[in-house]
């Protein structure tokens, strides 16, 4: 299935033929990470918790039940008028893991991250470069006040991030 043109300019370096989807996008995995921390969340403090890169073997990660970070492979670049949405996609559910995702606001630019649980008490072997994710865009009924420009804006585009 062949992208739309007006999307095109919302991702960077897709494999269309593998990651278009009917309803959107499938996003890919590029790195996986164990939490070090604690995480802070106040009204006035955030502190995301340092992870520890998990380096895949041959290129394949084996992980137990736990809850990790995943980076994903793919840059979006969420629109004016748009929001998006990420879901896991159904196989990942079907093993027995869960991938949770924030809304991406309008003018979001960036190689995001989610939370993967895994729940399978065996664990779950997941490739680099799987398609783990679906990312869906839902136009605003009113127009976004202002573009997206915060903590995570542009977060995964450099190598240290």
């Amino acid at each position: 299935m062949a992208l739309p043109g007006y999307l095109a300019s919302w991702f960077v370096g897709l494999e269309e033929a593998e990651q278009v989807q009917p309803a959107g996008v499938d996003l890919r995995v590029a790195s996986i990470e164990a939490f070090d921390d604690t995480g802070i969340l106040g009204r006035c403090d955030r502190v995301v918790p340092r992870g520890r890169r998990l380096e895949p073997r041959e290129g394949w990660w084996l992980l137990g039940p736990g809850a990790y970070r995943v980076r994903f492979l793919d840059e979006v670049r969420v629109p004016p008028g748009f929001l998006g949405l990420c879901f896991p996609r159904s196989s990942l559910l079907r093993m027995g893991a869960a991938l949770h995702c924030a809304v991406w606001d309008p003018g979001y630019s960036g190689r995001g991250a989610a939370l993967l649980v895994v729940h399978n008490p065996a664990g779950v072997k997941i490739e680099r470069g799987a398609r783990v994710a679906q990312m869906v865009f839902l136009p605003l009924s009113l127009p976004a006040a202002s573009l997206y420009r915060g903590a995570y804006f542009g977060e995964g585009l450099t190598s240290s991030d």
